[in-house]
Formats: structure tokens, sequence, C-alpha cells
């Protein structure tokens, strides 16, 4: 779920993530109290509400609370495993993989809403998971997601060929025509089969563009569906006004939740942490999530020291107030507040990326390899890790983060044709080859600034500030661009950034989702926004996803990994290590960025003496 949020997530780690839980039991409110939890998010907010159009982890987090899939994370179980959510049980496959069969549970009903009859949410059907799906098919909302299901389900691509073709010539697309790889079985049971068996697919099961959502409020809202959610989720927005743009969007209960309960399943240290106590206990258990959205990061910072936000991650300014550098832990007059301090690493693919159909920086002569890799080799990433990330990040060769098959994992976290820098002579080799002439003072004669694409806000300015510094020491010039990040998302999907800065969380625990990021097929406006194309690559690609778990796979995955690193279309790459803060009021907060589920599970004390209004 990227940041793309690709940040798909954009994932799909089998290494147990570190982190802490907050002790304490559940609280319960004083009669006719309102439970309210208040989440910040790093970001203007959201670009979409609407699943097949949303693609980044803002809005996967927001989205996860009000829409849901046919499977979830199980919340405290790592390594990360799958459970039920619209299901009864879990998939049944049969015919080596290649048939899924079906069972929605027999509880499930869509939200309150005036686009049904008498304003009462219906049950939901196997017809609604169908139609959700072919949504992604519709031209209407661009093939956003497409990706997910490209050459997946049988007969799915006919039936997004044949329906673009009548839609291009005026018709309206047909949603009820049949997908042959889609049959119904009954209101409750259906079946899909894939034109091969997939190592990805349960993991999809689980993303939220996967969501089911009823046609009628598709069809009543129109353009204001993205707007007007309605799906089956434990919380719901009530009026298109509570979404605030660039301030924030409030969610509340849904009164008419099926029954649901905290898990039993758990690590042995979530015991500890008083992550269990509140095992089989019903959720949700607040009433109302406000979400504040919050592109600079200090006023997010002041608000957690002020106790008006429940948690927080630590911004890069806040890491020398709260954290001792020496040992990486809380500072003692942190812990005497109660607050707890969870390290979340994360299936992070920090990059800065190209567009390969850029008349200057694109192409795939050696040339312009050349120029890439020059990019490449000025970058420090060490001294931005120390910078900004308080030396808790991992800097590391290719797309593939760690943790997963492919990543480099060896000390320096480099493979052996490695352009990680900073390596200042090697990157004047290489705009040497470029066609650039290098001045007595060690710098590129006549490098025209390449406009950079970036996120607005004081710690992008800080990263910018640091990557000038590094890039003239060979005379590479760049000219910021600084917007918000539905923007950024804009003008990639356009192919106009002709450089730009992006953030990957693997959308689940396999090197696939990271090396779809680069698949011919995907180009923008689909994950592919570096427009590669390379025609060994994709077939690479297309063999990887149906190669069972093992070592051949494994050195399959590497060849791509150093395919992409000697074409150079990104400059990486960074996993970060997140740092979440949490107040002593909060409850059964187990921190990850792999899924966003878990707003169901969170609980508050209100009454709580040092909890700010």
């Amino acid at each position: 779920m990227s940041t793309r949020t690709p940040k798909p997530r954009l994932a799909w780690i089998t290494t147990a993530l570190s982190l802490l839980g907050v002790l304490g039991t559940p609280t319960i409110a004083c009669a006719g109290e309102e439970k309210v939890i208040r989440i910040p998010m790093t970001t203007a907010g959201p670009g979409d509400l609407d699943p097949v159009e949303g693609s980044t982890t803002y809005e996967n987090r927001v989205s996860s609370t009000f829409y849901e899939t046919l499977l979830e994370y199980e919340y405290l179980v790592r390594p990360y495993t799958l459970r039920p959510l619209l299901l009864e049980e879990m998939p049944v496959v049969e015919q080596d993989g290649k048939l899924w069969k079906f069972k929605l549970r027999d509880d499930v009903y869509f939200h309150d809403a005036e686009c049904f009859p008498g304003g009462k949410g219906r049950k939901l059907v196997s017809e609604d998971v169908v139609y959700s799906w072919k949504r992604l098919a519709d031209p209407e909302h661009t093939y956003e997601n497409w990706w997910l299901v490209d050459k997946l389900i049988k007969g799915f691509n006919d039936y997004k060929d044949g329906q673009a073709k009548l839609v291009s010539e005026g018709a309206k697309f047909d949603y009820d025509a049949s997908v042959e790889g889609m049959r119904i079985i009954n209101d409750r049971e259906f079946e899909v089969e894939l034109t091969e068996p997939n190592q990805q697919f349960a993991w999809k099961l689980a993303m939220f563009q996967f969501s089911v959502v009823p046609r009628e409020a598709v069809e009543a809202y129109g353009t204001e569906f993205t707007r007007r959610p309605v799906g089956t989720g434990p919380f719901m927005v009530h009026d298109k006004k509570d979404w605030v743009i660039g301030s924030g969007l409030t969610v509340y209960r849904n009164p008419n939740y099926r029954e649901a309960y905290y898990p039993t399943e758990h690590m042995p240290e979530d015991v500890k942490a008083g992550l269990t106590e509140a095992a089989g206990q019903r959720i949700p258990f607040v009433d109302k999530i406000e979400f504040g959205f919050y592109v600079e990061a200090q006023p997010m910072w002041l608000k957690f020291k002020e106790s008006t936000l429940d948690y927080t991650t630590i911004p890069q300014s806040g890491f020398e107030e709260a954290v001792s550098r020496r040992t990486k832990n809380l500072k003692r007059e942190w812990r005497a507040k109660k607050i707890t301090m969870d390290k979340v690493p994360l299936l992070d693919f920090i990059f800065r990326s190209f567009n390969m159909e850029d008349e200057r920086l694109g192409g795939y002569t050696e040339e312009r390899k050349a120029l890439r890799r020059a990019f490449n080799l000025a970058m420090d990433w060490d001294e931005m890790n120390e910078a900004l990330y308080y030396g808790m990040a991992l800097a590391y060769d290719g797309p593939i983060p760690p943790g997963l098959d492919g990543h480099p994992d060896n000390e320096q976290h480099r493979v052996t044709n490695s352009t990680r820098g900073p390596n200042y002579d090697k990157a004047r080799e290489e705009l040497r080859k470029a066609g650039y002439k290098i001045g007595p003072d060690g710098k590129a004669i006549g490098f025209d600034p390449v406009r950079f694409y970036t996120s607005q806000g004081a710690e992008s300015e800080r990263i910018v500030s640091l990557l000038q510094r590094n890039f003239e020491k060979v005379g590479i010039k760049i000219n910021p661009v600084f917007v918000d990040f539905p923007n950024l998302m804009d003008v990639t999907n356009r192919k106009n950034a002709p450089m730009f800065s992006f953030a990957w969380g693997s959308d689940y625990p396999d090197a696939e989702n990271n090396l779809q990021l680069y698949y011919g097929p995907y180009e923008s406006p689909g994950s592919n926004h570096s427009n590669y194309k390379n025609a060994e690559y994709d077939e690479m690609y297309e063999q990887l996803r149906t190669m069972p778990i093992g070592p051949e796979r494994t050195a399959h995955i590497e060849t791509m990994r150093d395919i992409l690193i000697e074409d150079a279309p990104f400059c990486g790459s960074l996993a970060r290590t997140r740092v979440y803060l949490t107040h002593p009021w909060v409850r059964n907060f187990k921190p990850t960025e792999t899924f966003y589920t878990y707003f169901k599970y969170l609980d508050v004390d209100m009454d709580h003496p040092l909890r700010g209004e």
C-alpha cells in the first residue's frame, strides 16, 4: 500500500516484529459518554474513499474502517497470517490452486443509507463481491488498480477489453455481463477460477481495493460516492461533511455491526503487554474515530505532547527530544508519563524514481543508464538515515525490503553490481559516460537542473536540502517542486514528473509485490510509475507469479532485482523503522503498517487524568 501506500501499502513478511503493546484493561465509558479515539495521519488526507480508485496507505487506513474484504490479517499473530472476515471460512482451493470456492457469512449487512429502500442496509450477497471486483475493469476508474487482477482471473481481461470497446463506442459499461472465471452459485456461495496458480491471490483478498460495495450506493451517489462511502464495516460516515479536505475525517460506530469479537490468537509477548486482556470481548470498543490530517509534522507532535492526540509517530524533528541517540529508547522523562514506544520495522521501499519516458532521464542506452547511475552514486543514504531517521532506518540495494526473499541479506545489504552511494569518483565516471565533461572542481559542466517532484512539508524540505548537497559535489542539479500527496500522485499518473520521490509499503509479504512496480504493462496510472519497460524483466515477472516458494524462485527474484539495479529506473533504497508513541489511556494497540483493520480493536479510557480534551 503506496505510501503509495503505493502504500500497496502498498506486506507479507515472515519475520516477527518487535512490538510492545499498551498495558491496561479494556474500559467501559460512563453511561451516555462517547468513547473517541484521535488518530493522526501525516498527510493532507486520502485522495479518494472509493476502494477501486484508492492506492495509497492513507486511503487504506481510512477505508478499512467502513469497508471490508473477504479476508483480513490476524491482528496479533506474527508472522502474518490471514483469517476470514466476510467469509464464513477460509476459501477452499482446488485444481492445484486454480479454483477458489467461497462462502459468505450469513450475518453481514451494509450500512443503513438512503440508497436502500427505507434507508435500511440490506444483507451482503455473492453478487456484491462480483460487482465490486468488476469495477476494477471499468474505464471510468482509469484502471488505477487493474494491476492487482491483470491476467489473474479467467476471462476477466477479455471482459475488461470488451467493455472498454463498448464504452469507446458510446455504450454503457455492462456490469451484468458475465466473466468466465467468476461464477455465482447462490446468494452466499461463489467461485473464482484463476488463469494459473497464484501465490499472492490470498493476500490480495485482504487488500482494501478488494473491498465490497453495494451497487445501489454507487449508482445512487454517482461521483459523490467517493465522499459518501457505504460498506459493511464497524464504522461509517454519517455525512459527506464528515470529511473536511486537508483537515480531517470523522467516522462513527456502525450501530448495526454484526457480532464480532477481539481476537484470542496472539504471540507470547502480547500477554505481558496487556494485549490479550480484551480477548473475546465484542467490538468495536469506541464510538467515534477522529482522523486528523497533518501535512506538517510539528502540529501533530505538539498535539500529542498536549495529550490531545492519542498516539503518534515520531517526526524527524522529535527524535532528539524523545529518544536517546545512544540507546535508541525512550528518554526517562517520557517513560515517567507512562508513554510507551513501539519500534515497527516497515516493509519499506523509500526511493527516488525516474520517468523512463522522460526525454532526458529515460531510455535504455548506456548513456542514459550511466546518467541515472550517477544520481544513485551521488546520494548518501547513510547520511540521510542519520540526519532524518536518527540512524534507525536501513539502507539497502534494490527494491526488496528486509525480511523478504531477494533482499541482499549481508552486512552491508549490498549486491555485487551495487550503485548505491556515496561514491563521488564513480559518479563522475558515470557522468562522463553520459556525455558530460567534468571541470577542475569535480563537477559536471552545463548540467541543466532536473525537475524533482516531492511531497510538501518541512521534512521533505530537509530531504531535498540533503539531496542537493550530495548532488552538488558532482554538479548534478535539481529543481524541487513541492506538492501535496494527491497532486504528487496526479502528476506521476499523468507521466509529467521527470523525477520524483516515493515510498512503497509492500501490500503483502512477498517480493513479487515490489517487483510488480516495474512490470511494463502496469505503467502509469498503474503501479509502475517509473514507466519502466524491459521485455526480459516482464517475461520473468510473469513466470514469477506462478513459481512455488523455494530456492529456484529466490534465485529468479534476485536476477530480476539485479536487472533493475543495472537499468537504474530508481535511486534506492531505505527501509524505515517507524517509531510509535502511545499515551497510557489507549488500550489494545499493537502498531503495524501492513494492514489497517485494527481500529475496531482499539479502546480508550476517557476518564484517565492525563487525557487532554
